[in-house]
């Protein structure tokens, strides 16, 4: 007993004396960690950037040499300035811009009116319908060429712009993030519109468009840019060259130049300025319509 006695004692003292975990410490530890993994991450995606922008800014004898050096003896805009006028690539801008803003507003249009009609309208097969139409997300692009061009052909809208707009404004994936984040509009607003005499579409236009802001202009900025950057699609249906995006312009653009580096590298920068314009104007927007943070609960 007197032995069993010494060795508790002995046994509280140790827990007694022995020094906590610092949670807070580790949790310190921990966010450092991530921090400097993430701002690896940024300088490994940022660096091709760096290097496309110093490229294009220097003389084209530079671009060259052994071995390779990110300072030159002087920097110059001669590879914008040649590409801008030896190009037509004001009126791919044009062309572009024009396309890409259509196609964002009819996929806006449709895909909510698809999406309202499955979050609100009950109807027979509601579910299978969006099942299905959910199903296209599976199918690529790229099977759909070969019937696309033919329909297109029967139509008479090759080398026009209906023919680059109207494939790429079925979005399955828009039509399923508008449905989602309908859901989650209080069903309350709709049964006091209908009480009120409201029909469905004026509840559709007047109250569920409004609400649902921040998601309709995440997918306005993502289906925009996916049919700014998209290039199969018009260098298939386009062989004008006035009718180009600028996708299709680029490649031949970088075709012409050879192995002019300076002027490859300032064509691309000339291509992505507007894409990255349009995410550092509307980032806010972005998150908000995918994480869903305007404070409206199902």
């Amino acid at each position: 007993m007197a032995i069993q006695s010494v060795q508790s004692a002995a046994s509280k003292e140790n827990s007694t004396t022995r020094q906590p975990y610092d949670y807070r410490r580790a949790n310190k530890l921990a966010y450092w960690a991530s921090f400097g993994l993430l701002v690896l991450l940024a300088l490994l995606w940022i660096l091709p950037l760096l290097w496309a922008i110093d490229t294009s800014l220097k003389p084209e004898t530079e671009t060259t040499t052994i071995p390779i050096t990110w300072l030159s003896s002087h920097f110059t805009l001669d590879a914008f300035t040649s590409t801008l006028a030896n190009s037509q690539m004001w009126r791919w801008y044009f062309n572009s811009t024009l396309t890409s803003g259509l196609i964002s507003l009819l996929t806006i249009f449709l895909a909510s009116l698809a999406a309202f009609a499955f979050s609100r309208i009950p109807f027979r097969g509601n579910r299978i319908v969006f099942w299905v139409i959910l199903a296209g997300i599976m199918v690529p692009g790229q099977i759909l060429i070969v019937p696309l061009f033919t329909e297109m052909q029967s139509f008479g809208l090759v080398d026009t712009y209906w023919g680059i707009i109207l494939p790429q404004i079925a979005s399955p994936v828009a039509v399923f993030i508008l449905k989602q984040y309908f859901d989650g509009i209080p069903a309350e607003f709709e049964e006091a519109a209908l009480l009120d005499g409201a029909s469905r579409l004026n509840i559709y236009w007047r109250i569920w468009m409004p609400l649902a802001r921040p998601a309709l202009a995440a997918v306005a900025i993502f289906t925009f840019v996916i049919s700014w950057n998209n290039f199969l699609w018009p260098f298939i249906i386009i062989s004008n060259n006035n009718m180009m995006t600028l996708p299709v312009g680029l490649a031949t653009v970088q075709t012409s130049f050879g192995i002019r580096y300076a002027q490859i590298m300032a064509t691309a920068l000339l291509g992505g300025i507007p894409v990255l314009i349009v995410f550092l104007c509307f980032q806010k927007q972005i998150v908000q319509g995918i994480a869903g943070t305007t404070g409206l609960k199902g």
